[in-house]
Formats: structure tokens, C-alpha cells, sequence
């Protein structure tokens, strides 16, 4: 199934499952270990953590590493994004961070964007980190844009929002899905 068709199914299960095609369609899942595009030890949808040489996973276990991942993608999201922003525009910031990590969120102009309201203006800030290594990586110019896509979605749905943040009155948002409360 095309990734857009994925992503408008899977819309209605929130921000992990919107988050989880993006990955995994541009992921993959490798049961053994592999070196990536820039040498960095990876197995099964995308995890480095505790990848090294010569891991076999099953796919349960890779299943598990995968909502691990992306549980704390989320959690660095939620931490930075100080403002409310759309399941789409959520979803697409985890699948970036999944990617690029916490760090590298917490010190962009995104970030700033997005925290200043300029939701849209962060939004195509995200094809600009198409670069790993120091080189433009096809693949990567290809997640951006679906990344960018889903984010921009967020937007134009903005009046109509699948999940919402109530202020915690500590300056954080804690967010939650309509549909599960």
C-alpha cells in the first residue's frame, strides 16, 4: 500500500501509529544487524541503541524495539514542543527525532519555530536535514519531504485536531488523544 494511503488509515490510531508507518516505510526492518548509509551499526526498523555486529532479532523482539523508539521520541517531543500542534505535525516530529535524535531537535530553528507558533515555518524547515555524514542522502530527501507532507497536514487540520494539550501550569503541555481520552 502507498505511504499516503497508509498514513490516512492509520490516521485515526494517533500519533504512534502515524509516526510508526513513516519509519518503518523508510526504515525497513533488517532482522541482522547491518552497518547503515553511514556506518552505524542498526538492526531491525531503524534501532542503534544497543545495535552491534553479528545481532539476529526476531520480529517480536524488533516489534518491541520499535514502540520503545518511538515511545521515547515521542517523550523528547513532548518535552521540547512547548506549544499544542496537530496529531500529524506531532506524528512527523517523532518520526524526525526518531531519526536525527532529541539533540539535534533540541538546538534547530524547527524547534524555535515551532515553539514561536510558526508551526508552517518549521514544517519546511525539515528538508533541510537531508545530510548525514556531511552528504545529501536520496533516501533521506525522500523521508524529509513525506515528513514535511504529514507535517503540513497538521496544519491545513489544525481546526479539527485528533488529539489536544491542557497546560500542566509548569509551562508544558500534556497532551492526549481524543479518542482515548
Amino acid at each position: 500500500m502507498r505511504l499516503n494511503k497508509r498514513l490516512a488509515a492509520a490516521a485515526g490510531g494517533g500519533v504512534l501509529a502515524l509516526a510508526s508507518i513513516v519509519v518503518s516505510n523508510f526504515e525497513g526492518t533488517e532482522l541482522q544487524s547491518y552497518r547503515d548509509a553511514v556506518g552505524i551499526w542498526t538492526v531491525c526498523t531503524g534501532h542503534t541503541a544497543t545495535a552491534q555486529s553479528g545481532q539476529v532479532k526476531s520480529p517480536q523482539e524488533c516489534a518491541a524495539l520499535l514502540r520503545s523508539d518511538l515511545g521515547a521520541a515521542l517523550e523528547a517531543v513532548d518535552e521540547q514542543v512547548t506549544v499544542p500542534i496537530a496529531v500529524e505535525t506531532r506524528a512527523a516530529l517523532v518520526s524526525f527525532v526518531f531519526n536525527v535524535g532529541a539533540g539535534a531537535l533540541k538546538n534547530s530553528t524547527l524547534l524555535r519555530k515551532v515553539n514561536a507558533g510558526d508551526i508552517e515555518g518549521a514544517c519546511n524547515e525539515l528538508p533541510r536535514w537531508v545530510y548525514a555524514s556531511g552528504e545529501r542522502l536520496r533516501g533521506l530527501v525522500r523521508r524529509r519531504a513525506a515528513e514535511r507532507e504529514l507535517c503540513l497536514k497538521g496544519v491545513r487540520n489544525a481546526d479539527t485536531p485528533g488529539a489536544v494539550a491542557r497546560d500542566d501550569h509548569s509551562g508544558r503541555f500534556r497532551w492526549f488523544d481524543l479518542a482515548t481520552g
